[in-house]
């Protein structure tokens, strides 16, 4: 009995350190389409988007002066391969998603323009993957 405990322990450790998430935790369940129906062009002002979202990861400026804000988020696991002993040190991966989310804002404070993009990321790591 004890044995198992210990295995199963070591099981849910093993899992539980296989994925990994950075960035703004509300965009995790939030999709292209999900965010025709929280923002509006021409409507939404700033503060809807930072109460929506929180403070942006990143901020920066068009040549005109407009506002822009950006926000990320990633979520990986690790691969199969990675949990193999010895062969995870010659080449580990991991894959998942990575969310975008950039707003544009005109100059009193509305959106003008937004975008959400979903792509895959892969990231690599061991002797083999360099």
């Amino acid at each position: 009995m004890k044995k198992i405990i210990t295995v199963g322990a070591l099981v849910f450790t093993v899992l539980l350190t296989g994925c990994a998430s950075v960035g703004n935790e509300t965009l995790r369940k939030e999709s292209e389409s999900s965010m025709s129906g929280k923002m509006t062009e021409g409507r939404t002002t700033k503060a809807e988007v930072r109460s929506l979202f929180g403070s942006p990861l990143k901020t920066t400026f068009t040549d005109g002066g407009l506002e822009i804000w950006n926000y990320e988020f990633t979520n990986v696991s690790l691969d199969a391969i990675s949990y193999v002993p010895i062969v995870n040190m010659f080449g580990a991966t991991s894959s998942g998603k990575k969310k975008e989310l950039v707003v544009l804002f005109d100059q009193v404070g509305v959106i003008k323009r937004y975008s959400m993009s979903e792509s895959d990321v892969k990231n690599k790591t061991g002797l083999f993957n360099q």
